[in-house]
């Protein structure tokens, strides 16, 4: 099974190959390295752009109103913070021109902690992003999502931002990519062979071998996903902690709890949360950014106004501390943002609340 940096890797090649991808650019995104985590490695419109971020999403604006379609990566989502006046330009083009102007522009940027990245290369980036209007916001947590939303992205006349949570990039997925190589006991290795670079020796003669039977498979933009199905609680994550949270069901024995997978975090699947919701009663909303003014206190939000006298205990965010930054040992990385032990216990917590 392929790990989710092969299957961006593998979306990329299909979009250049057939969805009129012309430009992949960044810092150190173009050969020999194909992006720090590789996620671009082999891919034949890849160039390595300056170091300089405001420069990069201002390419790509450029590029996009050329109407050549681009991916531009920002190597650490930590370093996009001072392009944040470019993004809203880019997100109200569409909307001030009255749709007469797109941008098929898509910004990739690495996420979040797990790697001991240390504060600057831990932060998280989806309440910001999320403030910002006119962007689709997507991010995967799974290889097969990561393929098909970015294949939806490379799809998508107006900005999209594809959120990689870096925690999981060289997780290996449980679903077959449409066109990998067949399951088998050296399907690993035969994917491995034909699409990664060599560790060791040149690099500058290596040529992918790509698998043949890709497809155009699509995760639709605005759709959640329910990973786990449960009558006393319902879990909204995304990204890193949602495999945490598929644990903490798994080891919860006794309770029946609800994991929704939001995927998309602009436009999010709202009537499926909500019918979910309605049918557990009681809500806990999970992620790494920070807790104030998170993206999941606007979903608590919508939760109190929508189900104020249908909700059976309050509902609840677990977030990441609200801490300038996540320390390099790991013992302040793990208590800076949710681990499974903290997504259990509050579980337990609001379902053992009464209302």
């Amino acid at each position: 099974m392929a790990t989710m940096v092969q299957a961006i890797r593998m979306a990329l090649h299909y979009g250049e190959e057939n969805l009129g991808l012309k430009e992949v650019f960044g810092e150190d995104v173009g050969p020999p390295l194909g992006g720090v985590f590789t996620a671009t490695q082999g891919i034949q419109c890849s160039w390595n752009s300056p170091l300089d971020e405001r420069g990069i999403v201002g390419a790509a604006i450029g590029l996009a109103f050329a109407g050549r379609r681009c991916v531009a990566e920002i190597q650490f989502c930590d370093y996009i913070f001072n392009t944040i006046d470019l993004l809203k330009l880019a997100g109200h083009t569409s909307w001030a021109s009255f749709g007469d102007w797109s941008l098929p522009m898509t910004i990739m940027t690495p996420v979040g902690s797990g790697i001991r990245g240390a504060i600057y290369h831990s932060h998280s980036f989806d309440a910001t992003i999320t403030h910002i209007p006119g962007w689709k916001i997507v991010m995967p947590s799974t290889p097969l999502d990561a393929y098909g939303l970015m294949i939806s992205c490379l799809q998508d006349p107006n900005p999209t931002m594809y959120l990689k949570p870096k925690a999981l990039l060289y997780v290996r997925g449980e679903e077959q990519i449409p066109g990998e190589p067949p399951l088998n006991k050296d399907g690993e290795k035969e994917l491995r062979s034909v699409i990664n670079a060599p560790v060791i020796g040149d690099r500058t003669k290596w040529k992918p071998k790509w698998p043949s039977g890709l497809t155009d498979y699509k995760v639709e933009i605005g759709k959640a996903k329910v990973v786990r199905e449960g009558t006393q609680i319902t879990v909204v994550s995304y990204g890193r902690t949602l495999p945490l949270c598929i644990k903490a069901s798994d080891h919860l024995n006794g309770l029946s709890v609800e994991v929704i997978d939001l995927r998309t975090l602009w436009p999010y699947d709202w009537p499926l949360v909500s019918q979910s919701i309605r049918k557990t009663k009681r809500v806990l909303f999970v992620n790494e950014d920070t807790e104030v003014t998170n993206f999941g206190e606007h979903l608590m939000r919508r939760t109190i106004e929508d189900f104020f006298y249908e909700l059976h205990a309050r509902p609840r965010l677990l977030a990441g501390a609200f801490v300038p930054g996540i320390g390099l040992s790991d013992a302040l990385e793990m208590a800076s943002v949710p681990q499974l032990e903290t997504i259990e216990q509050a579980i337990r917590e609001v379902i053992d609340e009464k209302a």
